[in-house]
């Protein structure tokens, strides 16, 4: 992540939030700090024949308000359910910037926002029409409703957004990888002004089927780094921000909400499912070095922190190793403990927790951690958020394939 060219400062003015804990990003952020649970048994369809009964759902969630303010509800037909979540985040993050579409000069914005699946809703829906109701024909939209860069194309329709526009794809690391690749964008000069981050919703009863075959979900709830972890539980929802060159922000008299410093992102080429501790550490170590922070200007991480048993472990020693004798002075808390993994969305209202923690001095906590496992030996944050000055924070984010990204942010610059 180096570059010849003079580098330009990126800072964030506008951020969205769709998440098992609240939808728009107060309400998200009062939950977080209230410690509140996202996690429960599964409503939108049949469990029966599953083992895995519970996850993060967005509850009541209606997309058609948002879009019909936007005078874009013939959208929704075209559209899965992640690429609602998207929608509705993206309207959160522009208004928050004070944008409003189309963009000035389309051609200096970009708009990247990845899924880990894309439209497995709409893929199961056509599954059973073709091989358990024998109909001759999907749905015509069924295409559109799939494809994984179909948050971006409409998302940058509907703003006018005609720069680099597409979908990042890395399981678990997307969002941090589609907000990382904006931040560079921006930095070295290509645009101005973008929107990054990722939009997920896997849960319907074909991908928890599958999950459960992995043996890696929990069946009773989300313990990151506690002695009874048992794995991870699935959720949805969506996480975007709106990342602008700091004096075209400053000339337009934006709000500007912190700054990205840094980006790392490495791979461990080794395994699909088991993590290694060498390429998260390099991820983190790349991620400092690119924003000109020493160990102990970190006050915080926000932990990718699953709740599987080899994932906390390594994350943890991968932690002590980058950090030194300064992780005894941080503050680490896995807020998936709360909303749930969100797949490749996770990554963008992670972001969000770090920036939010940056702003208000507060640190989210690791609920359901009653009892740690003895070798995951950091402060979690156990059960109860705390304040505390925090100028620098790290969102982890580490995925099958051993895909690893780590965004660094700091401060609204005075």
């Amino acid at each position: 992540m180096t570059s010849n060219r003079a580098r330009r400062r990126v800072v964030v003015t506008g951020m969205g939030v769709v998440s098992p804990i609240g939808v728009g990003v107060e309400n998200y952020w009062q939950a977080m700090q209230a410690g509140a649970c996202g996690i429960g048994p599964i409503t939108n369809f049949d469990t029966e024949d599953l083992y895995i009964t519970i996850a993060g759902e967005v509850k009541d969630f209606d997309p058609k308000p948002t879009f019909q303010a936007l005078k874009r509800d013939k959208v929704l037909p075209h559209a899965d359910r992640y690429s609602h979540f998207a929608g509705v985040a993206a309207m959160e993050a522009f208004s928050m910037a004070g944008l409003e579409g189309p963009l000035e000069d389309g051609h200096r914005a970009a708009c990247i926002i990845g899924s880990g699946a894309g439209g497995l809703v709409t893929f199961e829906t056509a599954y059973r029409d073709l091989f358990i109701l024998k109909k001759k024909a999907t749905h015509p939209l069924t295409l559109l409703r799939i494809i994984g860069s179909s948050a971006a194309a409409h998302v940058g329709i509907e703003y006018g957004i005609k720069g680099p526009t597409f979908g990042t794809v890395s399981a678990c690391s997307t969002a941090a990888h589609a907000i990382g690749l904006l931040f560079g964008f921006i930095r070295d000069g290509l645009v101005d002004v973008g929107i990054g981050g990722a939009s997920e919703s896997v849960l319907n009863f074909g991908t928890m089927r599958a999950w459960q075959a992995m043996r890696v979900l929990s069946p009773e709830g989300c313990f990151p780094f506690s002695k009874k972890r048992n794995g991870t539980v699935l959720a949805e929802g969506a996480g975007l921000l709106v990342l602008e060159e700091l004096e075209r922000a400053k000339a337009r008299g934006a709000t500007i909400l912190g700054e990205v410093l840094g980006f790392g992102m490495t791979s461990d080429a080794k395994d699909m499912v088991n993590p290694d501790i060498e390429g998260p550490k390099e991820a983190m170590r790349l991620a400092l070095a690119d924003a000109g922070l020493a160990p102990s200007d970190v006050q915080y991480v926000n932990a990718h922190g699953t709740a599987t048993t080899v994932n906390d472990l390594n994350e943890t020693r991968a932690i002590r190793e980058v950090f030194g004798p300064a992780a005894m002075d941080l503050s680490v808390s896995s807020t998936k403990s709360m909303h749930g993994h969100l797949l490749g969305a996770g990554g963008g209202i992670e972001a969000v927790a770090c920036l939010k923690a940056i702003a208000e001095g507060f640190v989210p906590a690791t609920i359901n951690l009653a009892e740690a496992d003895p070798q995951c030996d950091l402060d979690y944050t156990p059960n109860v958020g705390r304040r505390r000055q925090v100028t620098h924070a790290l969102s982890n984010s580490f995925a099958f394939g051993g895909l690893n990204a780590v965004l660094a942010f700091g401060p609204a610059p005075v």
